[in-house]
């Protein structure tokens, strides 16, 4: 699973506002700025079922709109998770990206 995190990274990689990653993803930008909000894992909280498979139907597409256009998603091999773009990189460490 992707973190609020790592959404926000590459963003920034692709020079992207939100608006663009909730239109690219056809979502609504307070979706794209919720996911994007939590350090952690986007999907974790929730005590309704059904808002939690709506949140992660939302992260799916904003993952999706993202390997699209060529953003990789790293696990965290004990650096941070990271993405890579197109031969860039960065690690991502307590909801911040370097």
């Amino acid at each position: 699973m992707v973190t609020g995190a790592q959404i926000r990274a590459a963003r920034a990689f692709l020079r992207w506002s939100a608006t663009e990653l909730a239109t690219r993803a056809k979502l609504g930008l307070s979706t794209v700025q919720s996911i994007e909000a939590s350090d952690g894992s986007p999907a974790a909280g929730g005590d309704l079922e059904w808002r939690t498979a709506a949140r992660e139907q939302s992260i799916e597409a904003i993952h999706a709109a993202l390997v699209r256009v060529g953003v990789t998603f790293l696990e965290d091999d004990g650096n941070g998770p990271g993405v890579r773009l197109k031969g860039k990189m960065v690690r991502v460490e307590k909801g911040r990206s370097s």
